[in-house]
Order: C-alpha cells, then structure tokens, then sequence
C-alpha cells in the first residue's frame, strides 16, 4: 500500500489494545478499540519494527487505511502515534527475512472474539478470548469459516511460536472441541476440463452407435 498517499485517505483513531502476530511470529497488525466497537488493523510485517518502537497498548493511534469489502478490517497505509509521530509503510527492504523462533507443537481451545483477515480480506484465521492468535492458510481458513467466526468455540493443534507480544498458533487441525480435533486439508477442485465435458456430453455410458448388423449375401433377383 506504500503507493498510496496516505493523506487522501480518512484517518480513524482509537485505543490500541494489543498487537497480533502472523505464522512466522511477526507483528503484522493490531486490535483496537474504536468507540464502542473493536477494530482490526492490518500493518505489514516489515512495519514491524518502527511501530513497536513509537507505539504500544493503551496509546491513542490514528489510522489511514483502505478497507476491503466483505471483510472487518482497515489495511492501514499509516499510523500515527500519540506524540504525533507518522509511521508510513514504504514498502518491505529487498534483504528482509523473517525472524528466528523456537516453534513448538501447541494446542488451544477456546471462544473467538475476532476473526482475522489478510490485506485483501481474505479469511486467515482467528483471535481467541484469551489473546492467542490463530492462523490458517487461506484456502483451508474458507473450509472451517464456521469455527473460525466470533463467538465460535474453537480449537486448535498445530506449529506455536511464542512472543513478547503474545503467542501464535499455525493451525494443522481444527475443530469444534479438542475432541472433535481433524487435519485441516483444503480438497482440491476437479480440472475444469471435466467438469465442461460432463456437462456437455454427460457420462459415457457405453458405445454412441446401436450395434452394427450383419447383412447375409445379396441376391441379384433380376436376372433370375
């Protein structure tokens, strides 16, 4: 979003509440309290540094962002500090790399409050009451929508990383209850090819021509 001018865009200002993370344990966004209401901001990950650094929980921070249809989330151009001071997203450095986490196996359980969405809307997974972050990709996210909505009781296995901003959880199975715990897989769509040929010329079923009859040998009766 570093093309746009953040300037030309409507500011929202609130409270922010806590920072979430992404699978690679990074801060890429933050919750916040917008009157009465909480609002999710996307941030890019190689905002990170200079956001944690001006800003933290309990600041009042405006935002300049665009907001997606179909989805509850502001993806924010920049942010600006109590102290004034401007944090713009100028796009990610070529030499960027994530950072180094120990990554465990990690379970949780629990309601959720918000769902999480990438910059574009797309569904990526949840946050949970009690502050953990869960991510999906996002094919798989679209197969468990239902477990991964506000309110929901949701629980989760999967690859966790813990930070100082809270911990994350990579979710590789899903469900309604530890119990009820299954591997997320995202199943594949047929090729379109088939699809089009069913639907054209409908399932084979046998041969397209009745079968050929033998004639027996003709008789020239004019000559007889």
């Amino acid at each position: 979003m570093h093309w746009i001018d953040p300037e030309s865009l409507p500011a929202v200002t609130g409270i922010l509440e806590r920072f979430v993370l992404n699978p690679h344990g990074e801060v890429d966004g933050f919750v916040m309290r917008a009157g009465d209401k909480d609002l999710l901001v996307h941030t890019p990950p190689h905002m990170e540094a200079e956001l944690t650094r001006h800003i933290k929980a309990g600041d009042e921070v405006g935002v300049h962002a665009v907001k997606p249809r179909g989805a509850d989330l502001l993806a924010a151009v920049a942010i600006t500090g109590p102290n004034g001071h401007q944090i713009v997203d100028q796009g990610p450095d070529d030499d960027r790399e994530h950072p180094e986490h120990d990554h465990q196996k990690m379970d949780a359980e629990g309601t959720v409050r918000l769902s999480l969405f990438g910059p574009k809307g797309e569904l990526r997974g949840a946050l949970l009451t009690d502050g953990t972050v869960i991510r999906v990709g996002p094919k798989e996210a679209t197969d468990i929508a239902e477990l991964l909505a506000p309110k929901a009781t949701l629980a989760v296995r999967g690859d966790g990383i813990e930070t100082c901003f809270g911990r994350v959880i990579h979710a590789r199975e899903a469900g309604a209850s530890v119990k009820s715990l299954a591997p997320i897989k995202h199943a594949k769509p047929r090729p379109k090819h088939e699809h089009k040929r069913e639907h054209e010329h409908g399932p084979k079923h046998g041969p397209k021509h009745g079968p050929k009859h033998k004639h027996g040998p003709r008789h020239d009766h004019a000559h007889a």
